[in-house]
C-alpha cells in the first residue's frame, strides 16, 4: 500500500500538533527529513530533533518522533508519528515535506480503515472509534470503549457459531448421505435457532438504551413569555447563559445547550414564549417553537403559578397534548393563583417549584430519569449497540432464524433451512466486515477525521 500522511491533531493553535505516517516508506521518508546526533532507529522508541527541508537546509521544527515497527502499530503497518509545535504554519510544512518526498495525504479515517483491512480490528471495532471521538458523555466513552475491545465482536461471533454448528450438521448429512451420519434433529435444531434469536433479540433491544446514550434526549422548554423557561435553562447550566429581563419577549430565538444527567447527554432548548404578536421577528421564533416541541423528545411545560391560566397557556396545553413530558407550576414563592388540580386531566405529571430560590428543580431531572428509565441502563453488565447500521443487520439475521424455524414447522428439506442459515450468518458478518462491500467499508471511514 502507499504510504499516506496527515495531520491527526484538530486545528488550530495548540501546544504540540501530530503529523502521522503510515507506510512502507514511512521510514524511508522520516530519515531524509529528520535530523538527530544518532541516524539509527529503534523500533517503540521516542526520538528527539529537527525537522529540516532536505532541499534548503532550512530547520522547521524542534520534534520528537515516535517510531512503530509492523506489526506493533495502530495500522500494522511501519509507522511513525512527529510531535511539533501545535501552529498551523508549522505542522503544514511538515505534512508538505512528507509529501514532497512521497507520502500522499491521508483519506478521512484511513489510517482507521487500514487497521480494519490489515486485520487488527473488525469494522464494527473500527466504528466504535469514531464513537469515541465523538462521545458526549462518560458513558457513552466507556460504553464505545467496550466495543473498540471487541464486546460487540464477541456476542456476534457466539452467535455465529451456535448457527454455524447447526450448519456443520446439516452439510454433513447432504453431503455424505451413504455414510452412517446422524440425521440432523430437527427439535435439536429448532432449540439452537431459537437460541440464536434470543441472543439477537437481547442485541436488538440494547439499540433503545444504546440510541438514548448516543444521541441523547431532545428537551424542549416551552410556556408563554416570562414564565421562566431561561431562567430554568441558566440552572440547568449553573450559569447565566439565556437572557432574562421583566421584559416580556426577551428569547426570540431557540437557544440550545447540552447537561448531562446519569451519563445521558440531554439537549435543552429554550424557546421563544407563545404568544400572539404582530411583531416580525418574535412570529419567526414562535413558529420556531412550535416546530421544537414536535421534533422534542421531552417538554418541560412551564406555566406561572401567580398568575391565572389564559388563552395563550390553553394552546400549549394543546400543543403538548400528545408529547412525554412534564408540567412545572413556577413561581410557588408567590401569591399562588394556579392550583395542581387545574392540571389533572393533562395526564402529566406536575412539579411545583421556585426556578428564582432553586426549590424543586432536581424533581424534574428525577421526572426525566424516570420517563426514560435512565437509571436502568447498565452498561457493566450488557452489550449495546448504538449503530443503526448493526440494528439492521440483527433484525434481518433474526428474521432468516424465523424462517428457518418455520421451514422446520412445515418438514421441508433440510437444505432449504441451511439456506436460511446462510443468509443469517452472512447478515452477522456484515456487521464484523468479514462479509461487507466496499461502498459500505468507504461510506464509514468517510465519517472519521483527517489524520485517525
Amino acid at each position: 500500500m502507499e504510504t499516506i500522511v496527515a495531520i491527526s491533531t484538530s486545528a488550530g493553535v495548540g501546544g504540540i500538533g501530530i503529523i502521522r505516517m503510515s507506510g512502507e516508506k514511512s521510514f524511508e521518508i522520516i530519515s531524509k527529513i529528520f535530523k538527530r546526533k544518532n541516524n539509527d532507529f529503534k523500533a517503540n522508541t521516542i526520538n528527539y530533533g529537527k525537522i529540516v527541508d532536505n532541499e534548503s537546509g532550512e530547520i522547521i521544527d524542534e520534534v520528537l518522533v515516535s517510531f512503530f515497527k509492523s506489526p506493533k502499530s495502530y495500522t500494522t503497518e511501519d509507522m511513525c508519528e512527529i510531535n511539533s509545535h501545535g501552529g498551523y504554519i508549522v505542522m503544514q510544512n511538515i505534512l508538505d515535506l512528507c509529501i514532497r518526498n512521497g507520502a500522499r495525504l491521508a483519506e478521512p479515517g484511513e489510517f482507521t480503515k487500514r487497521a480494519f483491512l490489515n486485520g487488527r480490528i473488525d469494522l464494527s471495532q473500527a466504528e466504535s472509534v469514531i464513537d469515541i471521538i465523538n462521545a458526549k458523555t462518560n458513558k457513552e466513552r466507556a460504553m464505545s470503549i467496550k466495543n473498540l475491545q471487541g464486546e460487540l465482536s464477541k456476542e456476534i461471533k457466539e452467535i455465529k457459531e451456535i448457527l454455524l454448528n447447526i450448519m456443520v450438521d446439516i452439510e454433513a448429512n447432504i453431503d455424505y448421505p451413504e455414510y452412517d451420519v446422524e440425521e440432523v434433529s430437527n427439535k435439536k435444531a429448532k432449540e439452537n435457532l431459537q437460541k440464536a434469536k434470543e441472543k439477537l433479540k437481547k442485541l436488538e433491544k440494547s439499540f433503545e438504551n444504546g440510541k438514548l446514550i448516543k444521541e441523547g434526549i431532545k428537551v424542549a422548554i416551552v410556556g408563554r413569555p416570562n414564565a421562566g423557561k431561561s431562567s430554568l435553562l441558566n440552572a440547568f447550566l449553573r450559569e447565566e447563559r439565556a437572557i432574562v429581563t421583566e421584559y416580556e419577549g426577551t428569547t426570540r430565538d431557540t437557544i440550545e445547550e447540552f447537561i448531562s444527567i446519569e451519563g445521558i447527554p440531554i439537549k435543552i432548548i429554550d424557546t421563544a414564549g407563545i404568544r400572539e404578536t404582530s411583531e416580525k421577528v418574535e412570529k419567526i421564533g414562535i413558529e420556531k417553537s412550535k416546530k421544537m416541541i414536535e421534533d422534542s423528545d421531552f417538554v418541560i411545560a412551564i406555566f406561572d403559578k401567580s398568575k391565572d391560566l389564559n388563552e395563550e397557556d390553553y394552546k400549549i396545553l394543546k400543543l403538548i397534548k400528545e408529547k412525554k413530558g412534564v408540567i412545572v407550576l413556577n413561581k410557588k414563592d408567590l401569591k399562588e393563583k394556579l392550583k395542581i388540580e387545574d392540571f389533572k386531566n393533562t395526564g402529566k405529571d406536575i412539579i411545583e417549584v421556585s426556578i428564582l430560590k432553586r426549590d424543586g428543580i432536581e424533581k424534574i431531572s428525577e421526572n426525566l430519569i424516570k420517563k426514560f428509565k435512565i437509571n436502568e441502563i447498565n452498561i457493566e453488565n450488557e452489550t449495546i449497540i448504538t449503530n443503526s447500521r448493526h440494528k439492521q443487520l440483527i433484525i434481518e439475521a433474526s428474521k432468516q432464524i424465523d424462517k428457518a424455524i418455520e421451514t422446520i414447522d412445515i418438514n421441508m428439506p433440510i437444505d432449504i433451512i441451511a439456506v436460511y442459515i446462510k443468509e443469517s450468518v452472512e447478515c452477522l458478518s456484515e456487521i464484523t466486515g468479514e462479509n461487507v462491500s466496499e461502498d459500505i467499508i468507504s461510506s464509514i471511514f468517510k465519517k472519521f477525521c483527517l489524520g485517525k
